[in-house]
């Protein structure tokens, strides 16, 4: 029997993640699917049960830690073990930093609180269970935790604070067992982009980046979950994120033309 915790399971990447380890390990798998809104996480684990995974759903906001505490302790109360955490809830954004008013800047905090805070205590919470299990934690970065994008200064600052953040943790545990497994997805055809913040911290309704060579959903789940298995230290998904990564260290200039360039033309950098 395993038992994983998927937080932001409502939709995107973390209900495909959910759907494709029913499919793969059926009446073996327990599922706890957490996120804020519950009829969608219902539906996930609806189809989640026609592969024989048992599921649990336990409606979650990460950026409040008693909850991020209650979803570990629920989880343990119901199944008695932890073999997984998967920390995939997150908030997109897409401004330039010079069109963000300073009264508006609140919500670079309200962001960080979710794709930072909300995966450190779910994490400090699901730790000691995970040790016991020498099980496995997954942390769902970006390749903006790894380049800095122009017009999403936000969020790469809260992705490249996960990305050290699971790097110090992944050599503090070294020993104990429990692998760590940061996962950078690219542009993924899912609607977080959408629903990410404009300069006044609201719904932007619509995405900033070129979107012509997006990612399945499919895809990135599935590489997600291929490297949770393997129990890989990173994942990488995209052949532009690997030479990326690289040519950052021998030509920055080059790679800040390449993450521009990424950007549809009326939201580059003026």
């Amino acid at each position: 029997m395993q038992v994983i915790i998927i937080t932001g399971a409502s939709d995107g990447i973390g209900a495909e993640i959910a759907r494709q380890l029913a499919r793969q390990h059926g009446q073996d798998l327990r599922l706890v699917l957490a996120a804020r809104n519950v009829q969608a996480l219902d539906a996930v684990a609806a189809q989640c049960h026609t592969w024989g995974a048992t599921t649990l759903v336990v409606p979650t906001d990460v950026t409040v830690p008693a909850q991020c505490q209650q979803l570990v302790a629920t989880t343990l109360a119901q199944f008695g073990q932890l073999d997984a955490l998967i920390n995939n809830a997150g908030v997109s954004a897409q401004a330039l930093f010079a069109d963000v008013r300073t009264e508006d800047l609140g919500w670079y905090e309200d962001l960080m609180r979710v794709n930072l805070w909300g995966s450190v205590w779910c994490t400090h919470a699901a730790l000691p269970h995970l040790k016991a299990t020498r099980g496995r934690l997954v942390a769902v970065s970006s390749l903006a935790g790894l380049v800095g994008v122009p017009g999403r200064t936000a969020y790469s600052a809260s992705k490249f604070a996960m990305t050290g953040f699971f790097e110090a943790l992944r050599a503090e545990l070294r020993a104990t067992g429990v692998s760590v497994t940061t996962a950078y997805p690219g542009v993924v055809a899912t609607q977080i982009r959408y629903r990410g913040l404009n300069a006044q911290g609201q719904p932007a309704g619509s995405s900033g980046l070129k979107e012509d060579k997006a990612m399945s959903v499919e895809e990135c789940a599935q590489l997600i979950v291929q490297g949770m298995n393997r129990r890989q230290r990173e994942v990488v998904m995209s052949a532009q994120g690997k030479i990326g990564r690289f040519l950052k260290l021998l030509a920055p200039g080059l790679v800040e033309k390449m993450a521009i360039a990424a950007l549809k033309d009326e939201v580059k950098p003026r």
